[in-house]
């Protein structure tokens, strides 16, 4: 018999709990940046040495950073259940928790890829680029983020997943950053949906969901043991 599918979109309340800033919010990222100078392609043509020294700091504390709870609990999770993880988050916060299944559509902070060929990645860790580090082609090295203005890849795979979910669950997300908040609209109606987050954000109009209003340290270990209680 086939596990049940377990599939958990998060965001950036659940690496916030790690000390990692947010962009939205009091004390986010973009009081000190605007998101134009620092966060889309055109940022990027018009000053990339501030878009690379700005991610470069990102990088290094992500790097520092250590998985919490609420990450832990979704690791957890794999013991009973199939689980798929489709982050808008860019730290490694969930693999090192030890989530196999991860699926970031924003891209990854420890990459970089070339400038001029997308298919040229390479994994950094937590190491700082500059203007000049040059993929083995001779073209520039950016962060391997997708930025405002660009395309979102690997969504269709993301929608893909969320339509084989038997249980769904929101976790520290605003739902206000497209295309990854309405990833919802295609779970299944009969899948049971779940929101962890001490902040409840808008949800599409008549959709059935438990709430838990708890911050994902708190909230997710709840969910998970509760889920492994039943099997």
């Amino acid at each position: 018999m086939q596990k049940p599918h377990v599939v958990v979109l998060t965001g950036a309340g659940i690496s916030a709990e790690s000390g990692l800033a947010t962009f939205r919010g009091m004390g986010g990222m973009w009081e000190e940046y605007r998101i134009e100078d620092v966060a889309s392609i055109t940022a990027w043509r018009r000053n990339p040495a501030l878009v690379l020294e700005f991610y470069n700091q990102r990088r290094k504390a992500a790097a520092q950073a250590q998985p919490n709870e609420g990450h832990k609990a979704l690791a957890k999770l794999e013991k009973k259940y199939r689980v798929t993880i489709v982050t808008q988050n860019v730290d490694d916060l969930h693999e090192r928790a030890g989530s196999s299944n991860i699926i970031h559509v924003h891209g990854k902070l420890s990459e970089v890829r070339s400038e001029k060929y997308p298919d040229l990645v390479f994994d950094i860790g937590g190491e700082a680029i500059q203007l000049g580090d040059l993929c083995p082609r001779g073209s520039q090295l950016r962060p391997n983020i997708v930025w405002f203005g660009e395309a979102v890849p690997m969504i269709e795979i993301a929608n893909q997943i969320a339509s084989t979910a038997d249980i769904f669950i929101i976790i520290g997300t605003s739902l206000v950053v497209y295309p990854a908040a309405g990833l919802i609209n295609y779970v299944p109606k009969q899948a049971e949906k779940y929101l962890i987050d001490p902040h409840i954000p808008d949800l599409p109009y008549g959709m059935q969901i438990s709430i838990i209003a708890e911050p994902a340290t708190v909230g997710a270990p709840q969910l998970v043991n509760t889920l492994l209680e039943r099997l």
